[in-house]
C-alpha cells in the first residue's frame, strides 16, 4: 500500500473519530471531523513571529488617512493578498478629512502661558522623532479663534452640566475644559455646544490616563505628561462615514453636502492637550471648589471658574477631500459564491498605530496567509470569503461605511456575517455581536486555548469576570456562568454600518485587559512600546487569528448557518424588562424628589454669598404601555421555536436548502426600522445603536430607552410601537419559513 493511500486512511480515521466525539453547530455529523481537521491545519500555519514582523512593517511610518505611508501600507497589503492566492484590489473613495493649519492655546490672564501642543521624541522609541506625524488635534473641530473665561466641566457630560446649573454656573460664552474619559471624546464638545460654550479643550488627566495607573512611558506603558490623545469629534450619533455623503458611497463624482449642511460637524473649536499643558490652566482657575468626584490626579485643588482665568483658543484647518484606500480581497466560494463571509480590520492610524490598529490588522493578515496555505492543499471554501483592510476608520469609520453604502443592495442579498477586529493585546477575550450568534461564539471560545494559562479563552475570561466582580453575589454569578455572553454592539469600529445601518449579522472580537497603557492615539503607539508592554512575543495575535479565523472557516463551510434565534429572543426580552424597571425606578425617584422639594426644605448651593438655586418640581412620570412589545416578543418566541424545529430536522436529515440558509442570514434585516431612529435616521436597527450622548457606548432598544432618559414620554410610547412592529416583522418572517406558520 503506497504512502498517499495510507495518509488518506489515517485522515479518514481521524476525522471519523473526531466526528463521533464532537459536534459543531451547523455541521452534519459526517462533516464535523473534516472541519476540525481543517481548523487544526489552519492553526498550525499561524506564526507569532510573522505577526510581529507585520506589526513592525506596517507601523514603521506614520500612516494617517491619505498620507504617503497610508498609501504604501495599502499597496503592501494588496501585494500580500495577491501573493497568498486571493483576488484582491483597492477600492478608493474620496472623503472629507481636515488637517490643522493653526493651533494656538494660551492663557492671557491672570498670568500668561502658551501651551506646547507637542509630544517630544524619546530615545527609547525609534519612531517617535519621525517626520510626517499628524500634530495633536481633534479632526472635525470647527475653525475658530475665540477668547473667553475658562470653566472646568469635569468629564463634560450632561449630568456634569446639571450639577453646574444647580451651582448657578453658566458656560454660555465661555471656553470649557473637560477630562478625557467616561464617554467618547466627541460627546464633550457636543454637550458644550448645546450649552452655548464657544470653545472646548479636552485633556488627559493622570488619574484616568497617566501616573495614577502606573509608570509612564518610556519606563512603563502609561501616558506621560506630554502625551496627547488625538481623535475625531465628528458626531457619529447622527451617522458614520464621510460627513458630506450620507447614505451614498463617496465616489469621485458623488453628490456632496455643503460642509455647513452636515449635521454631524461641530460649530465650535476643539483642541486636545496633555496634562502638562492643562496643569497651568486648571491651577489658575478660581471660583467654587470642584464637587466630590471631580478632582483629578494633578497636585492641587480643582476649582471650576469662571472668573479671572481667560484663555485664547485658535484652530483652523485644511478642509480637503482626500483618497481613502480600502483593500478588498476575495476567495470565491465553490458551492455558494453569492453568500459572503466578510472579515475586516482597519489599517489607518493617527500616527504609527502599532496597537491601534496594526495589532489587529496583523492578526487578520495572518489568517489570510494561513487560508492561502489551505488553498494550496486543494481546499476551497463553500461560501465566498471577503477580507477587508479598511482605511479612514480613525476619522469616522470612513472606509467601511463608504464601502457598505456603495455596495448596499449587493450586501443585503449576499452578506452572511461581518466579523470585525481592531486593536489587540495580552489578556481576555472580548466579544460583541448579534445575539443569534451567541452559541456559535460560545463553541469557538471553549475550543481556542489561552497562551498563558493553557485553558480555553472562555474559561480565562470567566475567571477574570469572577475575580473582578465587586461583591460575592456578583462573583458567584460570574463563576456559575456556563456559556459565553455576547455584549451588545455600540460604535467605535468598522462593524457599525454593517449591523446598525444594514442589519447584517456582526461580531467584534479582540483580546486585552493585561495590555493597559496610555499610548492611545499618540506618537508613542509604536512598535517599541507594543513589543515591550502590549503583547510581548505576539502570542495574542495568534490567539485572535485562531478565534476570528475559526469563525470565518465555520461560517464559510457550515452546512446550515449557525444562527440560534432563541438567544436573540431572550436578550430582547431582558432589554424590555430592563426598560420597564427603568420607568418604575424613574417614577419612584421623581415622586420622592417632588415630596422633598415640596416640603420647602430643599435648596442647592454651598456659597453663602451667592443666591441659592431652588430645584423645581419635576413632572410626574406617566405609565407607559409596554403590551405591544410584550405581545410581539411572545409571537417571536413561538415563531423561533418552529424555526428551531426545522433547523434540527434539516441537520438530522442532512438536508439544508440554499434558500433556507439565505433566509437565516437575512433575518436580522427584519429588525430594521424603515425611517430609522428619531433625529438620526441613518441608524435603523431597532435593538442596538450607539447612544446619542454616549458615542461608542451602546443603547439597547435605543428609541425607547433614550426617550425615557430624556423624559419624552410621548416619543417613548411611539418607539414602543415602532419596536414592536419590527419584532413582529421578524416573527412573521419566521412563520413564513416554518411548517404550520401563519
Amino acid at each position: 500500500m503506497n504512502k498517499s493511500i495510507i495518509t488518506l486512511l489515517v485522515v479518514f480515521i481521524l476525522q471519523s473519530s473526531i466526528a463521533k466525539t464532537q459536534k459543531i453547530i451547523g455541521f452534519y455529523d459526517k462533516n464535523t471531523g473534516k472541519e476540525l481537521t481543517l481548523e487544526s491545519s489552519f492553526d498550525k500555519n499561524l506564526n507569532k513571529d510573522t505577526i510581529g514582523e507585520t506589526i513592525r512593517q506596517l507601523s514603521a511610518k506614520p500612516h494617517h488617512l491619505s498620507s504617503p505611508g497610508d498609501k504604501e501600507n495599502a499597496e503592501y497589503i494588496l501585494k500580500l493578498f495577491n501573493k497568498w492566492g486571493w483576488d484582491a484590489k483597492i477600492e478608493t473613495f474620496y472623503v472629507l478629512f481636515p488637517t490643522p493649519k493653526i493651533r494656538i492655546l494660551e492663557m492671557i490672564s491672570p498670568s500668561t502661558f502658551k501651551a506646547t501642543l507637542k509630544e517630544p521624541a524619546l530615545r527609547e522609541d525609534a519612531t517617535s522623532a519621525q517626520t510626517g506625524q499628524l500634530p495633536t488635534y481633534n479632526a472635525y473641530s470647527a475653525d475658530g479663534d475665540v477668547t473667553a473665561e475658562l470653566v472646568f466641566v469635569n468629564y463634560g457630560l450632561p449630568e456634569d452640566y446639571d450639577i453646574l446649573n444647580k451651582m448657578g454656573i453658566d458656560v454660555k460664552g465661555k471656553i470649557v475644559i473637560a477630562k478625557y474619559g467616561h464617554s467618547w471624546r466627541g460627546i464633550k464638545p457636543k454637550v458644550a455646544q448645546e450649552h452655548e460654550a464657544i470653545g472646548c479643550i479636552i485633556y488627559s488627566d493622570p488619574a484616568d490616563d497617566g501616573y495614577f495607573e502606573g509608570d509612564v512611558y518610556p519606563k512603563g506603558a502609561f501616558r506621560n505628561e506630554y502625551g496627547v490623545q488625538r481623535g475625531s469629534v465628528m458626531d457619529m450619533s447622527f451617522y458614520s462615514g464621510d460627513p458630506l455623503t450620507p447614505d451614498i458611497g463617496a465616489s469621485k463624482d458623488a453628490k456632496r453636502l455643503n460642509r455647513s449642511e452636515a449635521p454631524n460637524l461641530l460649530k465650535i473649536p476643539v483642541l486636545p492637550i496633555s496634562y502638562h499643558d492643562a496643569a497651568p490652566l486648571l491651577e489658575a482657575l478660581d471660583g467654587p471648589v470642584a464637587p466630590e468626584g471631580w478632582h483629578g490626579g494633578l497636585p492641587f485643588a480643582s476649582h471650576i471658574g469662571p472668573g479671572k482665568t481667560k484663555v485664547h483658543l485658535n484652530v483652523t484647518f485644511n478642509w480637503d477631500i482626500v483618497p481613502c484606500y480600502d483593500v478588498i480581497a476575495k476567495i470565491q466560494g465553490y458551492e455558494f459564491p453569492d453568500q459572503w463571509v466578510i472579515r475586516g480590520n482597519h489599517h489607518d492610524a493617527w500616527v504609527n498605530g502599532a496597537a491601534d490598529p496594526i495589532s489587529g490588522q496583523a492578526a487578520m493578515l495572518e489568517e489570510a496567509r494561513s487560508i492561502g496555505d489551505l488553498l494550496k492543499t486543494g481546499w476551497k471554501p463553500a461560501r465566498t470569503i471577503v477580507y477587508c483592510a479598511w482605511d479612514g476608520e480613525e476619522p469616522g469609520l470612513l472606509g467601511s461605511t463608504e464601502w457598505v453604502e456603495e455596495h448596499e443592495k449587493e450586501l443585503k442579498e449576499k452578506a452572511v456575517v461581518y466579523i470585525n477586529s481592531d486593536g489587540n493585546g495580552r489578556g481576555f477575550l472580548s466579544a460583541e455581536g448579534s445575539h443569534a450568534l451567541e452559541p456559535f461564539m460560545d463553541e469557538i471560545a471553549k475550543q481556542v486555548i489561552d497562551p498563558q494559562t493553557k485553558v480555553s479563552v472562555f474559561e480565562r475570561a470567566r475567571a477574570h469576570a469572577a475575580i473582578s466582580a465587586k461583591n460575592i453575589e456578583a462573583k458567584k454569578k460570574a463563576w456559575d456562568e456556563k456559556d459565553l455572553k455576547l455584549e451588545a454592539m455600540g460604535s467605535g469600529s468598522d462593524y457599525s454600518s454593517f449591523i446598525q445601518h444594514e442589519g447584517i449579522p456582526s461580531l467584534n472580537l479582540g483580546y486585552g485587559g493585561e495590555d493597559q497603557g496610555g499610548e492611545y492615539h499618540s506618537i508613542y503607539d509604536s512598535y517599541d512600546l507594543y513589543r515591550r508592554f502590549k503583547d510581548p512575543g505576539f502570542q495574542y495575535g495568534v490567539t485572535l487569528a485562531e478565534t476570528a479565523g475559526h469563525a470565518v472557516l465555520r461560517m464559510s463551510d457550515a452546512d446550515e448557518l449557525p444562527f440560534d434565534f432563541t438567544y436573540l429572543v431572550k436578550t430582547i426580552d431582558s432589554y424590555s424588562l430592563d426598560l420597564m424597571n427603568l420607568v418604575q425606578s424613574r417614577r419612584e425617584s421623581t415622586d420622592l424628589e417632588n415630596r422633598i422639594i415640596s416640603s420647602g426644605g430643599y435648596a442647592i448651593g454651598e456659597d453663602p454669598t451667592k443666591k441659592y438655586v431652588i430645584s423645581p418640581v419635576k413632572p410626574d412620570v406617566p405609565y407607559l404601555d409596554f403590551s405591544p412589545l410584550q405581545n410581539a416578543l411572545h409571537q417571536l418566541e413561538i415563531s423561533v421555536e418552529r424555526v428551531n424545529t426545522l433547523i434540527k430536522n434539516n441537520i438530522t436529515a442532512n438536508s439544508v436548502s440554499v434558500t433556507f440558509n439565505r433566509s437565516l442570514y437575512k433575518a436580522e434585516q427584519q429588525l430594521l426600522i424603515e425611517n430609522g431612529l428619531p433625529r438620526r435616521e441613518w441608524y435603523k436597527h431597532s435593538i442596538y445603536a450607539p447612544g446619542f450622548y454616549t458615542g461608542y457606548g451602546v443603547k439597547t432598544l435605543p428609541g425607547i430607552r433614550e426617550a425615557i432618559e430624556q423624559r419624552n414620554w410621548n416619543e417613548a410610547q411611539q418607539q414602543i410601537t415602532a419596536d414592536a412592529k419590527a419584532i413582529m416583522n421578524l416573527a412573521e418572517y419566521f412563520n413564513a419559513l416554518s411548517p404550520g406558520g401563519n
